[in-house]
Parts: C-alpha cells; structure tokens; sequence
C-alpha cells in the first residue's frame, strides 16, 4: 500500500463541478512534465480532440411531457453489475500523478460501485490493488519482458482474484507524444542528476507534489512487470518494452489457454478487427484509439462505435473510450451501442488534483451528470437507451 499520505488540498465540491475544473486543479497540483503525460496525445493531437469534438456533433431528441422520478443507471458488464455505465480505464504511470496511485483509483471505484482496470505500467502490486476495491477489478496485459513475465502475472492475477483481462492491441510501439521529450519527462524519471538539471524548474514550481514524490521513494518501480532474475522492470525502460511486445492474433490464442476467465480486446476501431475478435475468444472488445496517444489521425471512437456494433450483432459486448468527459457523452455513446464506456483521463484529473477524494469526485459528476440527461431525455432506464434518442451529423456516411 502506499507509504506516506500526499500533499495536495483538499477538494472544495462547489467549486468543482465538471471535468473540466478537475483538469485545471490537476494542471496547478503536479508538474508540467507529468501534467503532459496525462493530457497530450500524439503528434499533432488531432484524435485527440476529435474524440471530445466527436461528441458535440451528435444531439439529443428527448421525449417531451415525460416524468422520470427514478432513472436505473445500472448495467452489467462481463457478468458483473455496475452502478452506472461508466469504468475506469488503465491508466499508466499513476503512482506519479499522486502516491497513492492505482490503490485509490481502485478502491474510489469500488466505493463507486464500478469497476477498475489496472495498467500493467503500475507502481503498486496487483495484490494491493485488487485488496482495495469491493468492486470489479480487470488487468490490462501487456507483453513486456516477453512470456515468462506475463506467464507470472497472470498466475498472480489470478490468485490475487482478477474479474478478467483487458489486452491491448494498438501499441506496437509508443506513440509519439511531442510533449513529453520537450518536458524531458525521460530525462525526469531517469538516473542520471545531470539529465534533469535543464528541467529541474518544472519540479520545483510544484512543492506540494515534488515532497509527496520523495517521500513516496521516487520513480517506483514496475511492480507487475518481474524480469527473470532481474525483479521489477524500471520505469523508464517502457517504450523500449512495447516496441519488443507487440500483442499479435496468435498471441491472443496463448493468453486465451492460459487465463480461463472472460478476455476484453481493447483498441479496435473496424468491424473486421471486431470480428477476428470474437473468432479469437473475447468476451468483450473496447473501441477504442489509446485516447489519441498512439497513432494520430484515426477515427475518433464514437464515429467508429457503430460500425464495430454492427460487426459484433449482439454476439458480445462493446464498450469505447476516448473522449468522454461529460454524463450526456456516456449517453451518447450508450445511444449508439455501447455496453458501457471506460473513462480515463476524467478520472485521472481527479487523481492528479487530490488522490481519491478526486476520483470519488470525478465518478459523482459523471453519474449524477448521466441521471439528469436521462431524466430531461425523458428515459427511465440506460437499458432503454437506443438510437432513437439522438441525431447522427449527415456528414457520419459509413453509419
């Protein structure tokens, strides 16, 4: 569990009231090297804010003269009923937005009533993680440090109690992430004193953050990631990892006879992709473009969600990220198909800002925002949600 409780203020809710003033809380608390992390995308961040301007382009028909004293937000995912259909996505390098890292996020969306979704590039043990949350807890598996590595994590994911596997097939290497190397985030995280004098204002801007940061130990180490004689794999030494472990279909075989519970493909954006999916085992599949971190200029998600619905034809569930920042957004997305949606860098603000009161934050705007859309929509139910409650831009052709 985490070592010491971090410095950071406290949350004052009147004054946070969407996403929004959680990034701006988060941009304030941590660096600017590790605030670029989280926000950017790749290369000139086009997918990025296609994703956001995606969900501007559709609109709402509600049903007028209609009262709904009580909204059902529940739904199920894999077997698992959630609260409201909203998950937390993995997001890598947490334990450096804030101490307690993956530990809060897990057990915020346990408190939540939803699940989590740990990355493999976690500075807390999987056990750890998995002890905090009441809820659903999947592992996102990576392939770094090659088969042997991953052979060990499944076993401890399963005896740790994992609900299922997220694999993640849109990183055959690292993005490229313009902001990061002119951050020197590389050279920040490294060992070497006289990489990060050039940098070293970025740290020091941020007190509060930089005492929490050393008195956690520093840059953590990949806790789930144990190298073969070696032990936990350095942090800095992921993008070189992911270039030597891309996930391939035959891959998926191996995990699919090793790891007996339900398997979610994540990073799919084509109905053929979806397809090969389900011929391969997946319970589930995730549309999904890394949030716009890895290849730029690709279909933001919600534009390739129904494609993908309609390759799939009820035969598993589909879920998509990228993008959301708003309840009406999980609404839109559950108009056009999806079973539920994985947030991100929404609940990430919240972990930057303030730890996991920030997450608690982040998870109750976004399910109080989805209750009033679906009350002024005039719906009672997400289950009852369908494309009849939106409007689709002429421009959308394929859909």
């Amino acid at each position: 569990m985490c070592r010491i409780a971090a410095v950071s203020r406290p949350l004052n809710p009147s004054q946070v009231v969407n996403i929004e003033d959680l990034r701006r809380s988060a941009q304030v608390r941590i660096p600017k090297a590790v605030f670029d992390y989280l926000d950017g995308g790749a290369e000139g961040e086009l997918t990025l804010a296609e994703n956001c301007r995606a969900f501007r382009e559709v609109t709402f028909r509600p049903r007028g003269a209609v009262a709904v004293h009580n909204c059902n937000l529940k739904t199920n995912v894999l077997g698992y009923e959630i609260a409201f259909p909203a998950m937390l996505a993995p997001v890598g390098y947490s334990r450096l937005m804030h101490p307690e890292g993956e530990v809060a996020a897990a057990r915020a969306a346990g408190e939540g009533g939803t699940g989590y979704i740990l990355s493999t590039i976690s500075g807390h043990p999987m056990e750890d993680v998995r002890a905090a949350s009441k809820g659903p807890v999947f592992y996102q598996l990576y392939l770094m440090g090659g088969r042997k590595a991953a052979e060990a994590a499944l076993d401890r994911a399963r005896k740790a109690g994992f609900s299922g596997l997220v694999i993640t097939v849109d990183t055959p290497v690292a993005g490229m992430r313009e902001r990061d190397p002119r951050n020197g985030m590389r050279e920040l995280m490294g060992p070497s004193a006289l990489a990060k004098i050039p940098y070293l204002g970025n740290l020091l801007a941020h007190p509060g953050w930089l005492i929490s940061f050393l008195l956690d130990g520093g840059v953590p180490k990949l806790e789930n990631i144990v190298l073969p004689g070696q032990g936990p794999m350095e942090l800095t030494d992921v993008a070189a990892a992911l270039a030597e472990s891309t996930v391939t279909w035959e891959d998926l075989r191996w995990i699919r006879e090793s790891w007996k519970g339900p398997i979610m493909v994540k990073g799919l954006l084509t109905g053929d992709d979806a397809r090969r999916a389900i011929d391969e085992g997946a319970a589930a599949v995730v549309v999904s473009n890394h949030g716009g971190r890895q290849l730029d200029s690709v279909s933001p998600t919600l534009r390739a969600l129904p494609e993908v619905v309609a390759a799939v034809d009820g035969r598993i569930e589909v879920l998509m990220d990228g993008g959301v920042r708003r309840g009406s957004d999980i609404v839109k997305a559950l108009c056009l198909g999806a079973r539920s949606v994985l947030i991100g860098r929404a609940y990430a603000y919240g972990l930057a800002a303030a730890g996991h009161p920030g997450v608690i934050r982040a998870l109750e705007i976004l399910r109080l925002d989805v209750e009033r859309t679906l009350r002024l929509l005039g719906c009672a139910s997400v289950a009852e949600l369908n494309r009849s409650y939106v409007e689709i831009p002429a421009t959308w052709a394929r859909i």
